[in-house]
């Protein structure tokens, strides 16, 4: 599972001409699903991603976590961070999970997060969407449960 954790001041997606997704002050988390991917790496990839210490504390240094700061999430299913585009110029999927998968575990790291008390707000899986953010800092996070990174 791979993740582009950025920290937002606001962050919306809108689908078929409506916003279906929006928050405030959080986390806008881009979700990529691997082929090889289980719902123990869902529960994971949403706990690392609710305790990252990426908020300012009170002397300005990165010490607060998502829960913390009671902030929400926005994510967004995003199949592409599996593209591999290493000596071509079309990127290859192979290794982005079916989207039957992909949906499950998708919604399975929402389900997790919800149940640490996190607000989440979603786009549509498999629909085109337009997200909308304000990344503050600029804080973006790569994560990656293989750690290829």
């Amino acid at each position: 599972m791979r993740a582009v954790v950025q920290r937002v001041s606001r962050a919306k997606v809108t689908a078929d001409g409506r916003i279906t997704g929006e928050i405030g002050a959080g986390l806008a988390i881009l979700l990529g699903v691997g082929r090889n991917d289980t719902s123990a790496v869902a529960s994971s990839m949403a706990e690392k991603c609710a305790n990252l210490r990426i908020f300012e504390d009170d002397q300005g240094k990165m010490n607060r976590s998502l829960l913390e700061v009671k902030g929400s999430v926005l994510a967004i299913s995003q199949f592409t961070l599996y593209g591999d585009a290493r000596g071509q110029r079309r990127p290859s999927f192979v290794t982005a999970a079916p989207p039957e998968l992909a949906k499950t575990l998708y919604e399975e790291f929402c389900g997790a997060l919800s149940k640490l008390g996190v607000n989440v707000a979603t786009g549509i899986f498999q629909a085109m969407m337009s997200v909308e953010l304000v990344n503050e800092g600029p804080v973006t996070i790569l994560l990656d449960s293989d750690k290829t990174f």
